[in-house]
C-alpha cells in the first residue's frame, strides 16, 4: 500500500550511530593515520586560545562582526525561525473577528422572493424589496491534528531551523580559517619581499665587483651583462610580490567587510612560528563538534518527520468551524438579543478516496528525500574524518620537510660567500656565482612557502576539527 517503507527501513538501518561510525573508522584506517585515543580535542578550543597572534585575533573579531556573508546567513536563520512560528500556528485554532454590511434583492418569481412578498416583516408592514443585512461576530476554524500531521510538520521545521544554526556555525569556522590563512599568506609575502630586497643588495654588490674586474680585464662584458640581467630579474620579482601583498590585504579587507586599508601585522617572527601540538581527540568528538555533521543529522531527522507528515495525508482529516455574533437588517436592532443572535458549529471529516496520485507522489518524494539525507549524512561524516586524517599527515610531513629545507638553505647561504671568494681569486667562473645566488634565492623562497604551508595546515586542521564556532 504505502510505497517505499521497506527501502526506507533498510536505509535507516544503514544510518549508523556515532559509536558504530567511530568503530568502523578506527578499523578501516591505517594505524599511523588514526586519530589519537586521548580525549583532548583542539577543535573545542576557543579561537582566541588557538590563535595567539593579537593582530590576527583582532582581524578575526572584526570579520565575525562585519562579514556580509555571515550577516546574510543570520537573516536566513531569522527567516527559518519565522517559519517555525508559522507552522505552530497551523495546528492551533484560528479565530477572526468580522464586521459586514450588505443589501440584497431577490427575484419576485423565486421561492424566496414569493415568500417575502407574502410575508409581513411586522404586522401591517410588508417586507421591503431590498433587504439590508448587518452583522458582527467572531469565527473559529480549527483542523484537529488527529494524526499529528501538523505537529510533525512543525517539528520538521524546528529541525531545519536548528540545521540553519549549524550552517551558520560552519560558516563561522570557514570564515575564521579564511582570515587566518590570508593573514599567514600576507606574512609569507612580507618575508619574500624582504628576502628579495636583501638579494638585490647582494647581487648589486656582486655586479660592482664584476664591473671592477672587467676594468682590470679579468672578465668580459658578457659577465657584466649576465649579472645586470640577474639584478633586473630580481627587481622585477619585487614588484610582483608587492602586487600580491596588495591583493592579499584587500582579500582580508573583503572578509572583514571593509574598504581597502593597511593590515596591521608583525611578519618579523614568521620563520620562527611553530604550530602547537594538535589533539584530534576521538572520532565521536568529531561527530559532535563538526557543525556540518550536526547539520546533516538534523536534516535527516527533518526528512524522517516529512515522511510521517506525507503518510498522514492518506488518513481522514477533521475540521471544526464555529461562529458567534449578532445579525439584523437594522443596525439599531443588533443589540436586541436573543432575536439578533446567530451561532453555528460545523464539523467536517474528509478523506481521500479516489485519484490519490498527488498524495502518493508527495509520499514517494518524502521517502526519496530521506534516502538522500541518509547518504548526505554518511558522506559528510566520511569527508570530515578524511579531512582530519589528511591534515594530521600534512602537518607531520611539512615539519619533516621544513627541517630538511632549513639545512639546504644554510648550505646554499654559505656557498654564496664561498663562490664570491673563489670568483675574486679567479678560482671559480662567474656562472657558478650566478647559479649559486639563484639556487640560494629559490631555496629561501621554498623555505618560506613551506612555513606558510605549515601554518595553513595548522589552520586547516582546526577547521577540520570543527573549531571556532563554540
Amino acid at each position: 500500500m504505502l510505497v517505499g517503507i521497506s527501502l526506507v527501513a533498510l536505509l535507516m538501518g544503514a544510518c549508523k550511530t556515532p559509536t558504530l561510525v567511530e568503530k568502523e573508522l578506527r578499523e578501516d584506517l591505517p594505524q599511523e593515520f588514526a586519530m589519537s585515543k586521548d580525549s583532548l580535542n583542539s577543535g573545542t578550543l576557543n579561537w582566541k586560545s588557538y590563535f595567539t597572534d593579537p593582530y590576527l585575533n583582532a582581524l578575526i573579531d572584526t570579520a565575525l562582526q562585519n562579514n556580509q556573508e555571515l550577516n546574510i546567513i543570520l537573516q536566513e536563520i531569522q527567516m527559518a525561525n519565522n517559519e517555525v512560528s508559522a507552522k505552530k500556528g497551523e495546528y492551533l485554532p484560528s479565530v477572526s473577528l468580522g464586521v459586514g454590511a450588505a443589501g440584497e434583492k431577490v427575484g419576485r418569481y423565486t421561492v424566496q422572493g414569493a415568500s417575502e412578498a407574502t410575508t409581513d416583516i411586522k404586522p401591517g408592514r410588508e417586507t421591503p424589496e431590498v433587504v439590508p443585512d448587518f452583522m458582527v461576530g467572531g469565527f473559529m476554524n480549527w483542523e484537529v491534528d488527529i494524526w499529528h500531521k501538523l505537529r510533525n510538520a512543525r517539528k520538521a521545521q524546528v529541525m531545519r531551523y536548528l540545521a540553519s544554526i549549524e550552517g551558520k556555525n560552519f560558516m563561522v569556522t570557514h570564515l575564521i580559517s579564511e582570515v587566518a590563512n590570508a593573514y599567514y599568506e600576507l606574512m609569507a609575502l612580507d618575508n619574500q619581499l624582504t628576502l628579495i630586497q636583501q638579494n638585490i643588495a647582494i647581487q648589486s654588490d656582486a655586479l660592482e665587483v664584476v664591473r671592477l674586474q672587467k676594468k682590470s680585464a679579468r672578465v668580459t662584458e658578457l659577465a657584466v651583462r649576465r649579472f645586470e640581467a640577474q639584478v633586473m630579474k630580481t627587481k622585477s620579482l619585487q614588484y610582483e610580490v608587492q602586487q600580491k601583498i596588495i591583493e592579499t590585504e584587500n582579500e582580508i579587507n573583503f572578509l572583514l567587510g571593509r574598504y581597502p586599508q593597511p593590515i596591521a601585522r608583525n611578519s618579523a617572527n614568521f620563520n620562527t612560528l611553530v604550530p602547537d601540538t594538535i589533539h584530534a581527540g576521538l572520532p565521536s568528538q568529531l561527530l559532535a563538534n563538526r557543525p556540518d555533521i550536526r547539520q546533516a543529522e538534523l536534516e535527516l531527522e527533518a526528512a524522517n518527520l516529512d515522511i510521517q507528515v506525507a503518510r498522514a495525508n492518506f488518513y481522514p482529516s477533521l475540521t471544526l468551524r464555529a461562529g458567534l455574533g449578532l445579525q439584523s437588517f437594522n443596525p439599531a436592532l443588533l443589540i436586541s438579543t436573543p432575536e439578533s443572535m446567530l451561532f453555528n458549529l460545523i464539523g467536517d471529516a474528509t478523506a481521500p478516496l479516489i485519484n490519490r496520485k498527488a498524495i502518493k507522489a508527495t509520499y514517494k518524494n518524502a521517502n526519496a528525500k530521506q534516502i538522500q539525507a541518509i547518504y548526505n549524512y554518511e558522506q559528510t561524516v566520511l569527508k570530515a574524518y578524511l579531512q582530519v586524517v589528511n591534515q594530521l599527515s600534512n602537518l607531520h610531513n611539512l615539519e619533516m620537510s621544513y627541517a630538511l629545507q632549513s639545512q639546504r638553505v644554510d648550505a646554499l647561504t654559505q656557498s654564496i660567500q664561498i663562490s664570491n671568494d673563489l670568483f675574486k681569486s679567479a678560482r671559480a667562473d662567474y656562472m657558478e656565482v650566478l647559479l649559486t645566488q639563484r639556487d640560494a634565492l629559490e631555496s629561501k623562497f621554498e623555505l618560506i612557502e613551506t612555513k606558510r604551508n605549515q601554518l595553513h595546515a595548522f589552520v586547516d586542521i582546526y577547521k577540520s576539527l570543527g573549531g571556532g564556532w563554540n
